[in-house]
């Protein structure tokens, strides 16, 4: 399987841990019936999906990405579940939206613009730019969990990590760091600021889906990190966080873990 295939694997299989409160914070938005928005950064697109149930068969979506072939499987899945007339999905830059000013009524951004190495407040800026005066921007990501109930120190020092703090990297700037994004909102001059977190969680006995959505889960969130560990805690890690140990944290009766997710919004100023 490429690269790319894999990352798309992994998107659907953490879906149905994420899709509850996916759910939740797009609800939260009450977009309007009817209304024409952007998804940019949709990958495989399951979150276009969810804005376009929300609003309706008059309303439509439009999903950017950069890479094609996350687009293609966006367009299977749309047509799948009957949604191929209020989606479309382009080839396209955040930085350099293909779209003209003032062209959604709103635009949703998740685990992309200030969650990816790029510098945050020209993006917002450019999300701004296409949606019409009185419309909303919003970004979402992923901000904190616990998944090793237990075990906080060894939780602590993997979060630690250059792949656990991402994308709070070391050496960026604080006021660069997803949680300061009502800085960003604030000097692109949106308006109505709001910041909501939401809170997911999945306990045992766990379901099929999510057992296979935590356990790619653990891989996807402390990757090559072998180097920054202790033997101790590098020995620990892979007792835990390997599907094949006999202590496999997700083997446990009494498992539970919990994450949280951030939605800052705002809106366009006439």
């Amino acid at each position: 399987m490429s690269d790319a295939g894999t990352y798309m694997y992994k998107l659907a299989v953490i879906n149905p841990l994420m899709e509850p409160v996916l759910r939740t914070a797009i609800q939260s938005l009450h977009l309007p019936v009817g209304s024409r928005g952007l998804d940019a950064g949709c990958g495989i697109g399951l979150q276009a999906m969810l804005l376009a149930e929300t609003v309706g068969p008059s309303g439509h979506v439009t999903g950017i990405d950069l890479s094609s072939e996350l687009l293609s499987c966006a367009e299977a899945t749309a047509f799948n579940r009957g949604l191929s007339e209020q989606t479309s999905f382009h080839v396209g830059d955040v930085r350099q939206l293909p779209s003209g000013d003032s062209s959604f009524d709103w635009a949703w951004s998740s685990n992309c613009v200030g969650y990816a190495p790029l510098e945050p407040q020209p993006l917002v800026r450019e999300l701004t730019r296409v949606v019409r005066p009185g419309g909303t921007v919003a970004i979402f990501a992923w901000s904190s969990e616990t998944l090793l109930p237990g075990y906080p120190a060894l939780e602590a020092r993997l979060d630690a990590t250059a792949a656990g703090i991402a994308p709070f990297v070391e050496g960026k700037k604080p006021e660069l760091h997803f949680l300061r994004a009502l800085g960003w909102f604030r000097a692109a001059g949106l308006k109505e600021l709001h910041v909501r977190t939401f809170v997911g969680d999945a306990y045992a006995p766990l379901s099929d889906d999510l057992r296979l959505a935590l356990t790619a889960l653990l891989e996807m969130r402390w990757t090559d990190i072998e180097s920054e560990l202790s033997p101790e805690d590098w020995n620990k890690y892979r007792r835990l966080c390997l599907p094949g140990s006999p202590e496999f944290v997700l083997n446990q009766a009494d498992y539970y873990a919990f994450f949280t997710c951030t939605m800052i919004r705002g809106l366009v100023g006439s």
